[in-house]
């Protein structure tokens, strides 16, 4: 069912390429770039690393709690700033709370602000998109914000884009903050945090860590995660929060461990993202030797049992045996990642399918791939 297909199965115990297809020929990689993009966030960014968001305050503060001068939440590339609500409905509770970051600042003892509540972004470009979009907000992900907040919705209902996640976030915030009595002017700006403001801060809110970030964004192929952390790395590599940053980082990475990607976001969106099976699986191979290594694979789907795959590979050898990351565009399917058999040999594989005419063919003949790999 695909006019262009591009296949390598290699055992990882002997090290021999099993069998291969038009393995070393460049294919585009749809959701297969979240590899790339994911195992570079373990490797540069640490397992442990959360993003923080955090409130500074610009000015002087006495004895009575009143704040002679503004506020200042500056936004860490968080991609799980969100409400209550949203963080129930959409990560499980998980994240990191804008209700908390105000409780917290109501310990500092700040009671009362003279100034306003500005947010800061300017951790990320203030591009909303990838290329597939035009780098506008995209159709089929919210907006990109180094201030994010609701995973770019204006509620939990996740029914519409914020045309401003900051100005949501920094909204919010004050809503919060005055809850908590702490009086604030309701009106809000966005601006960067002055240097002089940076040593005084009075709250913070950690995200949870890359390990759990990474699990999220593979199990279901979250394309706003993979986004939100490939400027995460652009940011925190290269000191420039974009896309095109981040994508930089992945490419040296990934050349680091043998590998060759041409990755023009994070996601997998633009269908120009491309490498080639054995550059697929060079990658797994040298990334499951890693220190990071239980990470990554952990953050598979299963066959037959979990995420993108929950539903594919029951009854097979592949099932419960196959860890692997789906990818679908239009003419674009793939599959990739690791098989164990009962006798304990392990194999990486991946199928990359272009030209594909028919995609629930291209699903079955993936599918009967994996099993024949977990029988071997």
């Amino acid at each position: 069912g695909n006019g262009r297909p591009g296949l390598m199965v290699k055992d990882l115990g002997s090290g021999k390429t099993v069998c291969g297809l038009n393995g070393k020929a460049k294919r585009s990689l749809a959701s297969n770039t979240k590899l790339f993009t994911t195992a570079t966030a373990l490797a540069r960014l640490g397992p442990d690393h959360r993003f923080k968001t955090r409130v500074y305050a610009d000015g002087e503060l006495n004895q009575k709690g009143i704040l002679t001068g503004s506020l200042y939440v500056r936004g860490g590339g968080d991609p799980t700033l969100g409400t209550d609500a949203f963080l129930n409905s959409y990560l499980a509770g998980e994240g990191a709370s804008i209700s908390r970051l105000a409780a917290k600042v109501k310990r500092s003892g700040v009671k009362r602000v003279t100034g306003r509540l500005f947010g800061d972004d300017t951790v990320f470009d203030r591009r909303r998109g990838v290329a597939d979009s035009g780098y506008s907000t995209s159709p089929w992900i919210g907006p990109l914000s180094g201030l994010s907040f609701n995973a770019g919705f204006t509620n939990s209902s996740l029914s519409r884009f914020s045309s401003d996640p900051a100005r949501l976030a920094t909204k919010s915030l004050v809503r919060e903050l005055k809850k908590r009595g702490i009086s604030i002017r309701p009106e809000v700006a966005l601006g960067k945090t002055p240097k002089r403001a940076r040593s005084e801060m009075v709250a913070k809110q950690g995200s949870p860590n890359i390990t759990w970030m990474t699990r999220l964004t593979n199990l279901n192929s979250n394309n706003f995660f993979a986004e939100m952390l490939l400027k995460d790395i652009g940011a925190s590599v290269r000191g420039s929060g974009t896309t095109r940053s981040g994508a930089i980082v992945v490419r040296r990475y990934a050349a680091s461990l043998g590998s060759k990607v041409s990755p023009i976001d994070g996601s997998g969106l633009t269908i120009t993202n491309r490498s080639s099976a054995a550059d697929v699986v060079t990658l797994l191979n040298r990334a499951r030797r890693s220190p990071y290594g239980k990470a990554l694979f952990d953050s598979l789907p299963v066959a037959g049992r979990d995420g993108t795959l929950a539903d594919r590979m029951k009854g097979t050898a592949a099932a419960g045996r196959c860890h692997a990351k789906t990818g679908t565009l239009t003419g674009v399917s793939a599959l990739s990642g690791y098989c164990y058999n009962r006798s304990g040999r392990k194999f990486a594989f991946s199928i990359l399918m272009n030209s594909v005419r028919d995609t629930y063919g291209a699903r079955a003949a993936q599918d009967r791939i994996a099993a024949l790999i977990a029988g071997l």
